[in-house]
């Protein structure tokens, strides 16, 4: 009779200590907020290259509008100021494409690709109280963020020669339904030596409601997001791709189909320089 409790005895002395892997997902995404954190502050240190790509097909598939932005992105004290170096758009109209080269170009009274593309350009990636110009408010990384959302964490897996946790987060309901939620639901996979993020994919929780479609003809279609990160230096982690496609359907008779794609590349340390001038002595 004592010879089971003996043995379970042994083979638990064996098995040593529990390991530091057993994280609950709350202490998982506790460490990947600190490090947004510290990873803001990081970034400051970085001068880099930023290229947007936003393009408008028709519901048949041709192309109705596309602009490409290239820009230097430089920190400030807080956030970051983009310059913008090169823009090239084109818009198709009757049945040819024509170029043009100012941002917020509209080519008749009524260009509703005109007006959205740049509203898109400004709204998904020119946000300047961040270091990346990406709304923070669209992915569940920081500790604010984080109160409104729940996770689940679903496992390790190897995702390109990383081992990551693979993480599943949906709106934290209460906060959904008092107002200060999110629509987004998705899944994260953080690297499990650094707890950084290693890539963040979203959807709509939930779609627009029956009765805007019925009344004002809207939808969106495939509304989600997807960010990858890199790491470049010891704690340093930088999103350097970030994108989505959807599709947008609108006072019923607007079909458009939308990509957005973003790339970050190029850092270089700021060289800060520093001049200090003297004033000449006084004659004697």
């Amino acid at each position: 009779m004592y010879l089971l409790p003996l043995f379970l005895f042994v083979a638990g002395a064996a098995a040593g200590p529990r390991q530091s892997s057993e994280l609950r997902v709350d202490e998982i995404m506790a460490r990947v907020a600190a490090n947004q954190e510290r990873s803001q502050e990081l970034r400051a240190a970085f001068v880099y290259r930023q290229s947007l790509l936003v393009r408008f097909k028709r519901g048949n598939g041709r192309l109705a509008r596309e602009e490409l932005r290239e820009f230097t992105v430089t920190p400030k004290p807080r956030g970051s100021e983009k310059t913008l170096v090169r823009f090239a758009g084109k818009y198709a109209h009757d049945g040819k494409l024509i170029d043009y080269s100012e941002p917020g170009f509209t080519y008749k009274d009524l260009d509703l690709d005109g007006e959205l593309i740049d509203d898109f350009a400004d709204d998904f990636a020119d946000d300047r109280d961040s270091r990346d110009g990406i709304a923070m408010d669209l992915f569940p990384l920081t500790a604010g963020e984080q109160t409104k959302y729940s996770f689940t964490l679903k496992g390790r897996e190897d995702y390109r020669g990383k081992e990551v946790y693979r993480i599943e987060f949906k709106p934290n309901k209460k906060k959904f339904f008092d107002g200060d939620g999110t629509p987004w639901a998705g899944e994260i996979l953080v690297d499990c030596r650094e707890f950084q993020p290693v890539r963040v994919t979203t959807r709509l929780a939930r779609g627009i409601p029956f009765l805007v479609q019925s009344l004002l003809g809207t939808n969106l279609k495939g509304l989600g997001f997807v960010l990858s990160y890199d790491r470049f230096d010891d704690g340093l982690w930088f999103p350097v791709r970030y994108g989505a496609e959807f599709e947008l359907k609108a006072v019923f008779v607007y079909r458009r189909k939308i990509a957005i794609a973003l790339e970050n590349s190029g850092f270089q340390r700021a060289q800060v320089t520093a001049r200090v001038s003297f004033d000449e002595p006084p004659p004697r």
